[in-house]
């Protein structure tokens, strides 16, 4: 019988193997770049080697990035499934605005409305009014809005708009929970201590 743990590896390899697989045609599509823009890095004082280093970390950043939000997300996704068959992603439409048209719940568990979120480092306040109109949103659609961000920027503007949100959440009697608090949410909700068997999962990689 497949487990939950089973279940997550299986997804980790997954997201390994494409990422590395991305990175790997990144890299060779680098190869015939254009490099002249290195001139104005020569005259700002960095070196071609050190432009070369600058732009593949850049890239591989990036992909890293979004590979490390979508995988925490959907393992969350099945730690829910897994206590609760019905839960899982939402479409609602947009109540409060033309754009965009709806929003997707990531993970609706009974009438809680999940955003799943592994870090938000992003200092753009429009981010703050597309969140208000978001949860705007699921309460009009009947739901409680609750945030789960597992790991809180570091930027002290970030913090503030993070801040921001916390205010905007409770304000419509929904919940914030981030760090600590977001992996014991999870613990306490499912039953699974996902951080515990990410842990170990990260332990037997390193080994490896």
């Amino acid at each position: 019988m497949t487990t939950i743990e089973d279940k997550i590896r299986e997804l980790a390899n997954r997201y390994s193997a494409d990422l590395q697989q991305k990175i790997d045609d990144r890299m060779a599509q680098m190869q015939e770049d254009d490099n002249s823009h290195f001139l104005v890095y020569r005259v700002l004082g960095v070196s071609i080697e050190e432009g070369h280093l600058i732009d593949i970390y850049q890239n591989r950043g990036r992909f890293l990035y979004n590979a490390a939000g979508r995988f925490l997300e959907e393992a969350t996704k099945l730690c829910f499934a897994t206590r609760f068959p019905a839960s899982g992603s939402v479409v609602i439409p947009n109540t409060r605005g033309r754009h965009p048209k709806t929003f997707e719940i990531d993970c609706l568990v009974a009438a809680d409305a999940l955003e799943i979120k592994w870090r938000d480092a992003t200092t753009d306040g429009d981010h703050i009014t597309k969140e208000h109109t978001r949860i705007r949103a699921i309460s009009d659609a009947g739901y409680r809005p609750v945030r789960v961000m597992f790991f809180y920027p570091n930027r002290s503007q970030a913090i503030r708009i993070q801040e921001t949100l916390a205010t905007l959440y409770a304000g419509l009697g929904g919940q914030y929970h981030f760090g600590d608090d977001a992996w014991g949410y999870v613990k306490d909700r499912t039953g699974i201590d996902l951080r515990a068997m990410l842990e170990k999962l990260a332990d037997e990689r390193a080994q490896r």
